[in-house]
This record gives structure tokens, sequence and C-alpha cells, in this order.
């Protein structure tokens, strides 16, 4: 059989699923997602063992240890994945809920209802934790789900799949609603992309490459999630402490995330006094800053910055800084560098908060917090299955309800359009 042939029957057999699924009530889809986790942290140890040959691979490839970081599984991990999909169990149920409803004028009864998506196509790389995440976020929002992981984590993802499987063919859920999209190769990824009419919609994790590629080839619609080229805005009004603790969180507390900051801007009127306290944190905490001429002036430590730098989604420890003579500039700076996914102000002025709130145009903009709260689970969501970065559908941190989409319902006594 050809991985052409290989794909639709998995495609249509998650089709198939997803007809299944939709109309389940929460009771057997709650069921599932606890057999699920219970099945991942009984057999953790194969878990473990399928992802220390991928980690071994990445290794003998010359990965990055940051990368290899987002690859990697242990007990702790797993357990830390099962606790997700629990924690999903236990959200409400967004399909069937009523998002706005009326009586018209001439009686008819008007619901606008959440409804499944159908069936969803993830295409992500490198972290396994998204195989699980992903299912589960889909399962509960009644989807069939077809992941295409990185061949990087294709033992773990392989095991975690037919652990889910396993576990879903003791419940009411059919097990042919979580599926591996066959093959490791770019073919294969096309399969998926082009599969209109069997996969409903198709979303991307991962760096720009991928998300631009899938966005551009591919003919089922798309939610781009996008890269996370985050900053921290330390305003002139800001207290110095609280500037520097959330500065080293945002961007060391774990670098190679998409929420992580990769950019630091100083306003030029606290910047003597902040910034060698920042370089000096900063390098404790081991990161390396890429700074500007004004950032470099203050320590022979400063890498100079070029374009690319500002532009960049490190996830290592790199930093990029620059000094700004203004909110104005700070704002013009992230617009013209950023990716629209999570930028911070640091503060102690409401209206310098406001003015940043309302200019910077990302999903997530935090004031006086660190950018590492943007997370599903953060949110109170559960697991997430991604940040999305457009403004078509949803955008921000993706949860149950934007895994729906509605349907209108009408109900009548006999009545006719006159």
């Amino acid at each position: 059989m050809s991985e052409a042939e290989d794909f639709l029957k998995v495609a249509r057999a998650a089709k198939d699923a997803a007809t299944v699924l939709a109309p389940l009530p929460r009771a057997p889809k709650d069921a599932a997602l606890r057999a699920v986790a219970d099945a991942l942290v009984a057999r953790a140890d194969e878990i473990v063992e399928a992802n220390s040959v991928d980690v071994a691979k990445a290794r003998e490839g010359g990965t990055s240890e940051a990368m290899i970081d987002r690859l990697r599984l242990d007990a702790g991990r797993v357990e830390k994945i099962a606790a997700a999909v629990r924690q999903v169990a236990d959200l409400p149920d967004p399909v069937g809920e009523v998002v706005r409803g009326s009586t018209l004028p001439n009686g008819l009864e008007l619901r606008q209802v959440r409804v499944p998506l159908g069936v969803i196509g993830i295409i992500y790389e490198g972290r396994p934790n998204v195989t699980v995440d992903a299912a589960a976020l889909c399962l509960k929002s009644g989807n069939a789900v077809l992941l295409r992981g990185s061949s990087s984590a294709y033992s773990s993802n392989t095991v975690l799949v037919q652990i889910m499987q396993d576990a879903l063919a003791e419940t009411e859920v059919p097990a042919a609603a979580v599926q591996l999209v066959p093959g490791l190769t770019r073919e294969s990824v096309k399969h998926l992309m082009r599969a209109r009419g069997l996969v409903d919609v198709l979303i991307p994790r991962g760096g720009a490459s991928l998300i631009n590629s899938v966005v551009e080839e591919s003919t089922v619609p798309v939610i781009e999630t996008g890269v996370g080229n985050c900053h921290v805005y330390v305003d002139a009004d800001a207290d110095i402490d609280t500037a520097l603790t959330i500065l080293v969180n945002a961007k060391a507390q774990r670098p190679s995330v998409c929420n992580a900051a990769e950019t630091f801007l100083v306003h030029s009127g606290i910047a003597a006094e902040f910034v060698p306290r920042a370089l000096a944190a900063l390098k404790d905490a081991g990161v390396t800053v890429h700074g500007d001429e004004r950032v470099r002036a203050h320590s022979a430590d400063v890498v100079p910055a070029t374009e690319e730098d500002f532009t960049s989604e490190y996830l290592s420890l790199d930093i990029a800084a620059a000094v700004v003579d203004s909110l104005e500039d700070a704002v013009a700076h992230i617009r013209r560098y950023g990716s629209a996914h999570t930028d911070a102000i640091v503060t102690r002025s409401q209206q310098a908060a406001r003015r940043f709130v309302a200019t910077v145009d990302s999903a997530a903009v935090a004031v006086n917090a660190s950018t590492r709260f943007t997370d599903g689970g953060e949110f109170g969501f559960g697991a997430e299955i991604g940040i999305s970065t457009q403004k078509l559908h949803a955008r921000g941190p993706m949860g149950l309800p934007e895994l729906t989409s509605t349907k209108w319902i009408y109900t009548g006594d006999g009545h006719i359009r006159v």
C-alpha cells in the first residue's frame, strides 16, 4: 500500500470516528480522557524508553540542547502530561453551549450553539507532549484528530498514540478518533495539507518556516499559530526591582518555549540605572545579551545586535536589547519586529499601561507580569492546542471553545415564510 493510500485509510477512519464522537455527551468523553491519563502513567516506562531513542538520535544529529529539552520525556514529565489530560476532563464541555438565543417576533425560537469542527489535523515539531495535549483537547471538544509530529519524535509519538488508542478501545470514544499520520516524508505532510473534504481544519505548531509552509501550501483551512518573538518593555516609571524579576523570569525560567521573552526594551529615562543591573542579572542567569549601541555602552560583554537579532525567536539563553526614547518608540519597535504573540510592559503609570495595551497589536499583552503566563494551563484552559497570532476564528491560547464552530437552530410551530 502506498503512502497516499495509507493516509487516506487513516483520514477516512478519523472522519467516521468524528461522526460517532460529535454527538457524545460529556460523561463518556471524560471517562475516555481519564482512561487515557491512567494508561499513560501505567505505561510510562514504554514512553520513556521510546523517547530515549529519539533523544539519542537527536544528539547524534547535533541538535541543540534547547531543542532536546523540548523533545525529552521522563517519568515526571509523563505524570504532568497525564495530569493535563485529567485537567481537560474536568473542564466544562463546550459542545452544545448556547452562544446566543432569542425568540423572534414571529415566534421562532432561535439558538446559536457550539458544535465540533470535525477532523482536526495538527502539524507540529519536536515536543511529544503536544501529541497528548492535542488529542485530549480534540476529544473533549468532540473532534477527531490527525497528528503529524516531526520525525525527531517519531518513536515517542508512535508509542503515545498507540497507548491512547488502546485506552480508547475500552471506552465509548472510537479509538480511530486519534490517529498518527503515516510516513516520515515531506509527502506525508502534503497529503494532510491537501485533504480538503476529509480534514476540516489544520493547526500548525512550530517555527516560522513550518507555519509559513502550511499556510501557503494547504488547501485545508488553517488556524495559524505564530512564533514567539516576545518583548518586555521597561517604562520610565517602572520599579527597577520588579522589572528585573519579570525580565529574568520571562527570559530564563524556560527559554525554549514560545512565550519566553526574546527582546527587552528600556526607556532612556531609566536606562542608566536599569541596564547595568539587568545585564548583571541576565549574566548570572546564563543569558547572552545582543544589544544596540546604547546597551553596549554599559558592558563589553554585550554582543552587537543585528537586524536579525531583533526578529529572532532564539528559544535559547539569548536575548536582544535596545534603549528607546519613549513608549511610542517601544510600540513602534514591537510592531516592526514582533510576532504578535505576547508583549509586556513594566510600569507604575496606569496611563502608560493603558496606552501600551491599546496600541500593541498582539494576541496577549502583559502589564507588570512575565510573558511566561501566556499559556492555556496558566489561563485555566487546561492544555492548549496552540497560541494563535491571527485574528480570524481564534486568537491567543486556544482552549476548548476555540476548537468548536457553531450552528444555528431555529424551532417553529409550522412556521412558513411569507
